[in-house]
């Protein structure tokens, strides 16, 4: 897919100036063809036939252009779509040589170091309810708050900036206050009655399928996911949405498995029951 894919952008750089303009401002074409199509579409290609080498070959090359792309729209002003379909084969080419390298994504890298999976201390309700609080305050406050900030900001440098209307961004207001309530619900549900936190280096001790967890397994991813998508309709940035709807992806293959993994080793039969009879991501009436 991502050689034919770039083998198709560089078929509409050479007929259109328009698409040249766009991923490439007054980057001279030919010379980066030059390296691109071996490195990029060809490299692609052989990796495609399962030849590890050109795997390692593309996805190298291709976090080099991304990185060097982003640099470039960013001080010019010039390219930002360019810089963001190479931010994504990059991001692509990554999972596609860890597939083919190691058979899998290697989730448990990601749930090590300070995100490694913990049982929260005990403590009391009280205290359970002031940690779940303050990783409110300090991961809400990160993600919904100072990352939308910086992507508004390069979605405006890279001159990608839409303007959204008025209906749109009172939609995002009102999809913010739901998904919200959500996340305070399900926080409050793992704090008073699994004694932990939502945090994978605090988390319950009981396992919780009461509140909006007798509707659906992950009403904090959900409602995470809701809450990036909720801000960036509000501020009419869609790379903001973009970078939501990344995560979910990212959280739901990657994340999800481990954490799914280690609720079944500490809960057993328990677990099992629970997410045979409870959806992931799709809410409905519980049963008995």
């Amino acid at each position: 897919m991502q050689a034919l894919a770039g083998a198709a952008w560089w078929i509409g750089v050479l007929v259109s100036p328009a698409v040249q303009d766009a991923t490439l401002g007054t980057l001279p074409a030919a010379a980066v063809a030059a390296f691109d199509v071996p490195l990029f579409v060809l490299a692609s290609a052989i990796a495609a036939a399962g030849v590890r080498w050109a795997a390692w070959l593309a996805t190298a090359w291709t976090c080099l252009v991304a990185v060097g792309m982003a640099g470039y729209a960013t001080v010019t002003q010039l390219a930002g779509l360019g810089a963001v379909l190479m931010l994504a084969a990059a991001a692509a080419s990554v999972a596609a040589c860890l597939l083919l390298v190691l058979g899998r994504i290697p989730g448990g890298l990601v749930t090590r170091g300070p995100f490694a999976f913990a049982l929260a201390p005990l403590g009391t309700t009280r205290t359970h309810v002031a940690r779940t609080a303050r990783q409110i305050v300090v991961f809400w406050g990160s993600a919904l708050v100072v990352a939308p900030a910086i992507i508004a900001l390069v979605e405006l440098r890279w001159r990608l900036r839409l303007d959204a209307p008025p209906i749109v961004q009172a939609l995002g207001v009102v999809l913010l206050l739901a998904a919200s309530a959500l996340g305070i619900a399900s926080a409050r549900a793992l704090s008073t009655l699994g004694e932990g936190t939502p945090l994978p280096s605090a988390q319950t001790r009981r396992l919780v399928v009461a509140g909006p967890y007798r509707w659906v397994r992950n009403p904090m991813a959900i409602s995470g996911l809701a809450q990036g998508v909720a801000v960036g309709l509000a501020i009419g940035s869609w790379m903001v949405v973009a970078w939501a709807a990344a995560g979910s992806l990212v959280w739901n293959h990657v994340i999800r498995p481990e954490e799914e993994a280690d609720l079944l080793a500490r809960f057993g039969d328990a677990f099992a029951d629970y997410r045979d009879r409870v959806r992931c991501w799709v809410p409905r009436t519980p049963t008995a």
